[in-house]
């Protein structure tokens, strides 16, 4: 609970805001990761290529979506993050595949932000750097905890220029065949 609001979440929050050194509930996240896992080897299964899979999320959704590229053993087309943090220590750095370190990441955050702090996000871009992958950090200067329309905006030419869609296409879709799609938030 934050206050007398009662959350869902994917994994324990020991505290609020988050900063860069929170210590997390690893293995709430690695269980949490289990699940995202199985529902990308289900698409791969289904026939959608890894590098046309893309896992994002906001805010507690971004941890888990960053955390589940890290520790899967394919590349994907890309990882977003909003909002988010890196929910795992550095001492899961060994077990971040080559493949896994090819997969780029799109990382969004406000300086406003009083849930999970701008530090925290700014440290779990820079511990990607230093693992190799590419990360591409956009700051908003009065962006608090929250998604707005510029982000998207962002996000979607970013996918498109790395699914090679034209933006003027309108009928662009993605390959899969399965429309089961689920939210990470």
């Amino acid at each position: 609970a934050l206050g007398d609001v009662v959350l869902n979440a994917w994994f324990g929050i020991p505290e609020v805001p988050i900063t860069a050194t929170t210590v997390r509930d690893e293995q709430g996240v690695l269980e949490a990761v289990e699940h995202v896992h199985e529902m990308l080897d289900k698409e791969v299964a289904a026939g959608t290529s890894p590098t046309n899979i893309f896992v994002c999320g906001l805010s507690q959704g971004g941890a888990l979506a960053i955390a589940s590229v890290l520790l899967y053993p394919k590349t994907l087309g890309g990882c977003a993050v909003f909002s988010g943090s890196v929910p795992l220590s550095k001492s899961f750095a060994d077990r971040v595949t080559p493949e896994a370190r090819k997969t780029p990441v799109l990382w969004f955050h406000g300086m406003a932000d009083g849930v999970v702090l701008f530090e925290a996000g700014h440290a779990g871009c820079a511990f990607l750097q230093e693992l190799g992958m590419a990360c591409e950090f956009k700051t908003y200067p009065t962006l608090g905890h929250l998604l707005v329309d510029e982000e998207l905006q962002y996000f979607r030419r970013w996918i498109f220029d790395r699914l090679g869609i034209s933006q003027g296409t309108k009928d662009a879709r993605p390959s899969s065949s399965s429309s089961n799609h689920e939210d990470l938030h």
